[in-house]
């Protein structure tokens, strides 16, 4: 009886020992689960906040990226033909910076200066306008009183809202009086030319001090090239617009002492490989300052090659003719353009034109157009990153003095109105392309197999031609503006100088008629001498 009872009282003493280490370690279990819990809690807690903030961050970073405005470079060449580069077909001249453009960025082959000589395509690129709308007729003279109307709004003008630093270098030529100057139309900076390097009082400019000695042209490129890149380094911390506009290859034609004689077309060729170094140079310091990836780099000419300079002229390769005609080898340019974040790498066959720039890097910038003005360009910011669907391009040929539409190009076809006899004389490319070149019938071209414009269709295709002549008339509509600008300097008023002019005529004619005096007895002492000389010889044989 005891003895069951203690072994009763010993189970139930085991049993609440049991209990009370089952209790125990309960107990240390449940505080153990609980600091678990806790501690998972604040685990998924911290990873996700530290999801959220990284997300926060990646998406900080891809609005900046997406806020970052892109840099623009516009590198303009002067008289440089289509065929002029090696990517465009010149086998004589080596190009790789340009190229190199072409090849990682986009290559145009349709693209089009807006006008066949230098002012009026500098003043379409700036405005994106036909340059008749300002009343611009020709090139501006050094003894011209006009220049680009200050009403016009420029690339630099509408970017500087955006943030932009605007800089130029090279040659400005629209309007050389200050009040027309580059510092008065939205440009921070300036350095450069006033016009064309065949021009009198031709001389430099550091912002607004002229420098009244002569420039040694042969190292006009790299000058322009060493202030190109100091305007890069100095502005590498803002978005920047940067116009580099080179004198060459117009003629004079210069080269440096390191490129002379290294091409196989002779200086010509010479001066176009320095413009490439030149590109080359741009090309490194954008990437040395990692600014390549988002910098729009753009490199084209302002019109076609001065064929009439024979040798030092330039090549328009397979097109017909050259600057001042409205053949294609007038206003068809070599063009690519690189832009890693905005181009889509290709090449591209449809038509533009330097009309398409200005609303371009207005689109990229994030600003607006003037919509207090007509813009003739069109934004091809969706065609650079890739976009296929593309209007049927349309472009209009104005003739040399900027107030006759004689071509249109629509497509692949170009309309081109008749000139002079209605006989299609050409005599090729060479020095008198120029002066055949205008003598022409109606002329209907298929450009994409026919871009020399030798096969005439007109007669094939008469509801294209119909068509392609409501477009030149529509655009013949096209007037100043304002008025015609003066292009030179008027005549000096002589009224009253009769008396002087007659003096000076007479004085002219008395001098005229003491040089033939001169002349004459000169002869006849010449004559006398060897008379005698004659005479004495015979004498003396006898």
């Amino acid at each position: 009886m005891v003895s069951g009872s203690i072994d009763n009282l010993s189970i139930t003493l085991d049993f609440h020992q049991y209990a009370s280490e089952f209790q125990t370690v309960f107990v240390s279990y449940s505080r153990l689960l609980k600091v678990s819990l806790i501690l998972t809690w604040f685990s998924a807690f911290a990873l996700n906040a530290n999801e959220i903030s990284l997300n926060n961050k990646s998406s900080s970073a891809s609005s900046n990226t997406s806020d970052i405005k892109p840099n623009i470079v516009f590198i303009f060449a002067d008289d440089l033909g289509y065929g002029d580069i090696s990517s465009f077909g010149a086998t004589d001249i080596h190009t790789p910076n340009i190229d190199q453009i072409g090849q990682q960025g986009i290559k145009f082959t349709n693209f089009y200066s807006a006008a066949n000589i230098c002012t009026p395509s500098r003043a379409s690129l700036l405005t994106g306008r036909h340059s008749v709308r300002m009343g611009i007729s020709s090139v501006f003279a050094e003894d011209s009183p006009n220049g680009m109307p200050l009403s016009e709004i420029t690339i630099a003008e509408a970017l500087k809202p955006q943030g932009y630093k605007t800089g130029m270098v090279g040659k400005w030529h629209l309007g050389h009086q200050d009040r027309f100057m580059p510092w008065n139309q939205g440009f921070d900076e300036f350095y450069g030319v006033p016009y064309s390097n065949d021009m009198s009082s031709f001389f430099w400019y550091e912002n607004q001090e002229i420098t009244y000695t002569e420039i040694d042209q042969q190292y006009l490129t790299k000058r322009y090239t060493d202030k190109a890149i100091d305007f890069i380094d100095r502005n590498q911390e803002q978005p920047f617009f940067l116009y580099l506009a080179h004198n060459m290859p117009h003629v004079p034609l210069y080269a440096s002492p390191d490129f002379q004689g290294k091409s196989e077309r002779g200086l010509y060729g010479d001066v176009v490989q320095e413009l490439d170094w030149s590109v080359g140079e741009i090309i490194k310091t954008l990437k040395e300052k990692g600014l390549w990836e988002n910098t729009l780099l753009v490199f084209t000419s302002d019109n076609g090659p001065w064929l009439m300079m024979s040798d030092d002229g330039g090549s328009a390769g397979e097109l017909r003719n050259g600057k001042m005609t409205t053949f294609d080898g007038g206003h068809r340019v070599p063009t690519v353009a690189h832009w890693p974040k905005g181009i889509e790498p290709r090449q591209f066959d449809g038509v533009l034109s330097m009309l398409d720039w200005f609303p371009t890097f207005v689109d990229i910038s994030g600003g607006s157009l003037p919509n207090d003005r007509e813009i003739d360009g069109n934004s091809i910011t969706a065609l650079l990153a890739g976009e296929t669907e593309h209007q049927e391009g349309v472009y209009v040929y104005f003739d040399r003095t900027n107030k006759i539409v004689q071509a249109v190009r629509k497509g692949d076809f170009k309309l081109k109105l008749a000139n002079g006899p209605g006989i299609n004389i050409y005599l090729g490319n060479g020095i008198l392309a120029n002066m055949t070149g205008g003598l022409h019938p109606l002329l209907l071209i298929d450009l994409a197999k026919d871009p020399s414009e030798s096969n005439n269709l007109a007669d094939e295709y008469p509801e294209k031609v119909a068509e392609l002549k409501a477009i030149i008339a529509q655009h013949q509509e096209i007037k100043p503006e304002q008025r015609w600008l003066l292009m030179n300097g008027t005549a000096s008023d002589k009224k009253g100088y009769g008396p002087f002019f007659t003096t000076l005529a007479v004085s002219a004619l008395i001098a005229l008629l003491i040089i033939i005096g001169i002349g004459f007895g000169t002869f006849k002492l010449i004559r006398y001498g060897y008379r005698r000389i004659k005479s004495s010889k015979q004498n003396s044989s006898n």
